[in-house]
């Protein structure tokens, strides 16, 4: 069996995006899109919310706490939500606007009571609520607003208040910068949403997507493991990825980040899951640490795809 072949025996969801990403196939990829909310993962996401919209009983939290040295529970609205974003549900399902309508109209957020759309103060909350209201259609020019606001002196964005740091986190600008690109691909462009979106890619291209600009040492050995879903957690596969979502040319100081993509295939030419994030989830969608990873193959395959065709 091919690496495509492999890739084309899994869920709706990677067959369609292997369709379009991969194969030039359109025809073929809406067809299996058509699937993602009525099969598999998609589908086994939506047949979990609850009643009052939400999933697991709250925004960002499920109602039920765990023990917290079980990790960071996943199973909340947001990250949920943000789930379907990864699986490129199709947002004009019929099921899919209902389901994403109870929860914009139910799910209110832990921290001041707002409305889901609305988002929290901080910019990793807010920049999920704009990627989801961004990928459904929703207007989100005020949250918009108020993350552009929230940057960061060098350029970026932290999740943390100014008051605790000025200093960009890695985390918090990419989920920022993917919040972003799914809003300006919603509506006409916006100079403010190309400028701070070329100051955030400015500040990863610096770094090489991994490295300290100070002393040019790795900022985090987690950085270069992959992983999916990745949640609010940075990684260089995930940055590869959003830069060649936004269509830009591939960058000269990207060299190293794609020689460590193609250092982690495999004989068979897989790419393994590295990095799974500790907590109770909605889906297992991969098979563990070290086994071959459809996610991490299909995202490595179409970011050097889009590397050698520049």
């Amino acid at each position: 069996m091919s690496v495509i072949d492999w890739l084309l025996a899994g869920d709706p969801a990677i067959r369609w995006q292997v369709r379009r990403d991969l194969l030039d196939d359109p025809e073929g990829a809406a067809l299996d899109r058509d699937l993602v909310a009525r099969e598999g993962w998609g589908a086994a996401l939506l047949a979990m919310q609850r009643e009052d919209g939400s999933w697991a009983g709250g925004a960002w939290w499920p109602a039920e706490r765990p023990d917290p040295d079980d990790g960071q529970p996943w199973t909340g609205t947001a990250h949920v939500l943000m789930l379907l974003v990864r699986l490129g549900v199709d947002p004009g399902s019929r099921p899919v606007r209902a389901a994403v309508r109870r929860a914009f109209d139910g799910v209110r957020w832990e921290d001041g009571d707002a409305p889901f759309l609305e988002g929290e103060d901080e910019a990793c909350t807010l920049a999920t609520a704009i990627a989801v209201g961004a990928y459904f259609g929703e207007d989100m020019r005020g949250p918009v607003r108020r993350l552009l606001a929230d940057r960061r002196r060098d350029g970026g964005w932290n999740c943390d208040p100014p008051a605790r740091s000025q200093r960009s986190s890695l985390h918090s600008t990419i989920g920022a910068l993917e919040a972003l690109e799914l809003y300006r691909r919603s509506r006409e462009p916006e100079p403010a949403v190309a400028i701070a979106m070329e100051d955030a890619h400015a500040l990863l291209l610096e770094r090489g997507l991994m490295y300290r600009r100070s002393t040019g040492e790795v900022i985090d050995p987690a950085f270069q493991r992959f992983s999916f879903p990745p949640y609010w957690h940075y990684d260089v596969l995930r940055a590869l990825d959003h830069l060649r979502s936004t269509g830009s040319p591939p960058d000269p100081r990207l060299a190293e980040a794609i020689a460590l993509v193609r250092s982690k295939q495999t004989s068979a030419g897989q790419w393994p899951l590295e990095n799974t994030h500790r907590g109770d989830v909605p889906l297992t969608l991969e098979d563990g640490d070290g086994r071959p990873s459809r996610w991490n193959t299909l995202r490595a395959m179409r970011v050097l795809a889009w590397w050698e065709g520049a």
